[in-house]
């Protein structure tokens, strides 16, 4: 096998996986399944995981980039990142039947993002471009009025005077961790600076990432369960290895590699917010079928009890099942 070293103890984080908001999507699209059946239309993955968007193409579930893919009046779902104004539009035009999975603190940046702009304040959005959730984002700042910002050279090239009134937005899937010496350069270049309080982040993020540093202090290495295509996910195994542990990520648990373990004497495992829970579940048997005596340990998320309310379409639909069982 090539192991020097026992395997002893397996982490668990005690905060990982399916955050409120995905949980609440995942549960949005199998409820829209029930209620309208297939073909059910979805724009964009409804979240970043390899295993759920799999699962929901088996039964039935189209996911779309463009509206130009769903027919007339068909039912379409879109995705927790959050959509753009114009796209709530195109669909209304075409009589398209709306079911909104956007996480409701993506909602959040998007009201204080029109409030900014009815204002004529300049508004920098912190976020990966390209990604689905920023250009939803953006597209309810008015043009002239948005700059999007990645890293501090994008804080250079900024021409808003300096004097000017300025909000910033940032990514959910960035914690304040992830954004604080961007936004300390930009408090420094922009006195009437407005970014908001802690409480306007996505806890979710922020709590997993804390939960992966308090790992690092147990662990001498780290394995993250979730697509290469998440945020959030990679943001973990990045936090990971700026504490000096090797850190590795994994789409499945078929991924994983016996040799990341040579030498090593207490794994750590966390999982994105879109990482459904039997997939860690896989990964943690099989490496206790290779290291049977490995302790296994895990506090209690802090997390427990949170949930986002449905649409109350979906709320409606889900009542009437529970009262007919």
């Amino acid at each position: 096998m090539g192991n020097t070293t026992e395997l002893k103890f397996i982490h668990l984080a005690h905060t990982q996986g399916f955050c409120a908001g995905v949980s609440s999507a995942i549960e949005i699209v199998e409820i829209a399944l029930e209620k309208y059946g297939t073909p059910l239309y979805v724009r964009h993955e409804i979240v970043h995981n390899t295993a759920i968007i799999a699962d929901f193409k088996s039964r039935g579930v189209i996911f779309i980039e463009d509206l130009v893919d769903v027919p007339d009046t068909n039912t379409v779902v879109f995705s927790a990142h959050g959509t753009a104004p114009d796209v709530f539009e195109e669909a209304a035009r075409r009589g398209l039947h709306i079911v909104d999975a956007t996480c409701p603190l993506v909602t959040k940046v998007h009201r204080q993002a029109e409030r900014y702009s009815r204002r004529d304040v300049h508004t920098i959005l912190i976020g990966h471009r390209g990604h689905q959730e920023l250009i939803g984002t953006s597209g309810y700042v008015e043009d002239g009025l948005r700059h999007i910002i990645e890293d501090e050279s994008d804080i250079d090239n900024l021409t808003i005077p300096e004097d000017a009134e300025v909000g910033v937005l940032t990514q959910t899937t960035l914690s304040v961790t992830d954004t604080s010496h961007l936004i300390a350069k930009l408090r420094a270049k922009f006195p009437n600076i407005i970014t908001g309080s802690k409480e306007d982040i996505c806890y979710a993020t922020q709590n997993r990432q804390d939960a992966v540093v308090e790992l690092t202090k147990l662990c001498d290495v780290i394995v993250i369960v979730g697509s290469l295509a998440s945020s959030n996910s990679n943001r973990l195994r990045e936090r990971a290895e700026d504490q000096g542990i090797p850190s590795y990520i994994i789409d499945s648990p078929s991924e994983f590699k016996f040799s990341w373990l040579d030498g090593r004497t207490s794994l750590g495992i966390s999982s994105g917010a879109s990482v459904p829970k039997f997939l860690v579940d896989e990964l943690v048997r099989m490496i206790s079928v290779r290291f049977p005596d490995a302790v296994k340990k895990q506090d209690e998320s802090i997390e427990k009890g949170i949930a986002f309310p449905l649409p109350k379409e979906i709320q409606d639909y889900k009542k009437q099942k529970n009262q007919l069982a």
